[in-house]
């Protein structure tokens, strides 16, 4: 018999990484919170690599940091291996990334959330949601335990409807054998929630004793070890090696002869899986001319003997996986712990979504996550915060809490689901941004840690320690265009042997950074005015002074993308009233509804003539 268990101001669905930073938010912002999970043991979980952070990845884990987020300081605590990917090439690229340890990460975020004020953790599976006559969203658990909040953030995660594929057999499951949420994936349909079908999947894990590192490469961190918080205390150590592999012809030869018996090239599997993460059958048939593919061999964690073999999801029968994991050097006589798999899950079509996460056809809902159609821990932990955000500021009257795609990854990755939608999970990527150099991962904070403070997510004394970063930068910026270094034999010398034109008269410090060939290492034996400061003050400077004729060419393009952005389209607008927009600008404009020109610019078919109509619309009709 149903009854009635308590009122909250949010309600998160799902406990994964956008429903602990949704969560967290909220409740940090002053609302009465709680988070519903199907198990409490699952927490955070990591169903596929225990790693944080890679490439662009590791740009929203510091950007989720620098607003306030938990991400950062988790990976931090519970690093394995930490390493700097990119590093031969330019800063706008470079992405930290870190093997962590599974379960202490999971049990990590599980104690912030028991820890929060505000924020009640609870074991329930949600399985009715529906609005009431009070404006309010009620929920009902498998137990008839009824909940109401006045917003309800989604992160159901994979297990919306979840499907599990190995070979010949599938069955309804979420990730790593939990139970599915069928039930709410029916309430949701019912409701009129336009959902899609998309897939993704894992590898084997193998123990580590049964594994022959003698034929592997070996892969140690980094010396110098990045934190991913800027407001780390972490003493951050590499504690234990990855290693690479390779498949062969071998292996190729075993997955082609059995790839009938794929669910995936048999027709059984519906979903779209993940254009930048296929299964390793996928690969071996798109990359038929590659002899080898390279396998990375993870450890799961520091108190268990689970190796993750990154690189080799599949969905392929259980026996042929055996086989072909065989047939690869150092793994010939591994013993496989748990079995790779594909699972097959519900999400909802992101263009139905405000760039708040807000549902636009469903006042107080929100989305986060996979449910939103995006793949990745890091993406789904971004879109967590900013839902949580934004339904804290809905129920405190406060104006919505949209990142632009200049000011951030996180913008990005937001407006390219709700504007552009996606027809497969959604990566990110640092290629999706138009203005990476200025969205480095290095300066994060500077982006978004005022946002944080205005927020109430950074404290003061967080906020006082970046306030004095940026005045030792400015000052260290000062100095370097102040200071003239005399040419002389041993500078000349450093200067030629890095192939680059020795001195004949003073040079300013700023000018002999801005050249490619020189950083602030090489020339510390002739900096001799240089004070002691900390490696990531150097590291802003160097970059403003050598970049920064291409950071103020993209200061530009911000300030046009601006321009558009500030165009705002009233959400009454009635877009069919508009003489001069084509049908299908019509049709597309009136379902996403764009709050401004600039959105409206980057929906796909919208044409620059498009906007023309629109801008003389609003000037005529002075909107």
């Amino acid at each position: 018999m149903e009854y009635f268990a308590k009122y909250y101001d949010i309600a998160v669905i799902g406990a994964g990484h956008a429903g602990i930073e949704a969560a967290l938010a909220a409740a940090r912002l002053g609302c009465r919170t709680v988070v519903f999970t199907i198990n409490l043991d699952w927490v955070g979980n990591m169903a596929c690599n225990p790693s944080v952070g890679g490439t662009s990845k590791g740009h929203l884990v510091r950007e989720i940091d620098a607003l306030g987020g938990e991400m950062g300081k988790a990976a931090d605590h519970t690093t394995l291996q930490s390493r700097m990917l990119n590093l031969g090439k330019g800063p706008a690229v470079h992405s930290l990334r870190a093997q962590v340890d599974r379960r202490a990460y999971s049990a990590y975020m599980k104690h912030a959330l028991e820890m929060q004020e505000n924020l009640e953790l609870r074991q329930a599976e949600i399985v009715d949601l529906r609005r009431n006559t009070d404006e309010n969203w009620e929920m009902r658990t498998a137990l008839e335990a009824v909940y109401t909040a006045q917003c309800v953030i989604l992160a159901t995660g994979t297990f919306l409807g979840g499907k599990v594929y190995v070979g010949d057999v599938s069955y309804e499951s979420g990730p790593d054998g939990m139970f599915p949420a069928k039930k709410l994936a029916d309430c949701l349909k019912t409701m009129g929630v336009e959902t899609r079908r998309f897939k993704t999947g894992t590898p084997s894990r193998v123990n580590r004793r049964t594994v022959d590192f003698t034929q592997l490469e070996r892969q140690d961190g980094d010396e110098r070890i990045v934190s991913f918080s800027f407001d780390s205390n972490e003493k951050i150590k590499n504690k234990i090696p990855c290693y690479i592999t390779y498949t062969n012809e071998e292996t190729k030869r075993i997955i082609l002869d059995n790839l009938h018996r794929s669910p995936l090239y048999g027709g059984k599997i519906d979903g779209v899986g993940p254009r930048y993460c296929p299964s390793i059958e996928d690969k071996i048939v798109r990359f038929s001319e590659k002899e080898r593919h390279q396998v990375f061999i993870e450890p799961c964690g520091e108190e268990t003997e689970e190796l993750y073999l990154q690189g080799l999801s599949s969905s392929l029968p259980e026996d042929v996986q055996l086989a072909f994991l065989h047939s690869i050097p150092g793994l010939e006589h591994c013993q496989v712990m748990r079995t790779a798999y594909a699972i097959e899950y519900d999400c909802v079509n992101a263009l139905t979504l405000r760039p708040t996460l807000e549902f636009l056809q469903f006042d107080g809902l929100y989305g986060a996550g996979q449910f939103n159609g995006s793949s990745g821990y890091e993406e789904a932990a971004a879109q967590g915060l900013v839902a949580g955000i934004n339904a804290a500021n809905k129920i405190l009257g406060k104006e919505p809490f949209i990142l632009d795609r200049a000011s951030s990854y996180i913008g990005t990755l937001i407006d390219d689901l709700v504007t552009k939608g996606c027809s497969d999970p959604y990566r990110m990527m640092t290629s999706r941004s138009e203005y990476r150099l200025l969205l480095r991962q290095d300066n994060a904070d500077r982006r978004l840690t005022p946002m944080g403070y205005a927020l109430g997510l950074i404290s003061q004394n967080r906020y006082d320690a970046f306030l004095e970063k940026l005045r030792l930068i400015e000052q260290e910026k000062e100095r370097v265009n102040a200071v003239t270094l005399s040419p002389n034999e041993a500078l000349n010398d450093v200067l030629v042997s890095r192939g680059t034109s020795p001195l004949t008269t003073g040079a300013k410090l700023a000018d002999l950074l801005r050249r490619p060939q020189l950083n602030y290492e090489a020339l510390t034996p002739f900096d001799t005015t240089r004070p002691d400061l900390p490696p990531d003050v150097l590291e802003q400077v160097e970059i403003d002074v050598k970049y920064d004729g291409y950071i103020r060419r993209q200061e530009a393009q911000v300030a046009e993308m601006h321009r558009l952005e500030c165009k705002k389209l009233p959400d009454s607008i009635d877009y069919t009233n508009i003489t001069g927009l084509r049908l299908e600008a019509i049709e597309k404009l009136s379902k996403i509804r764009p709050e401004n020109v600039g959105q409206a610019s980057r929906i796909s078919g919208i044409s620059p003539a498009d906007i023309t109509v629109l801008l003389i619309y609003l000037e005529k009709n002075k909107l």
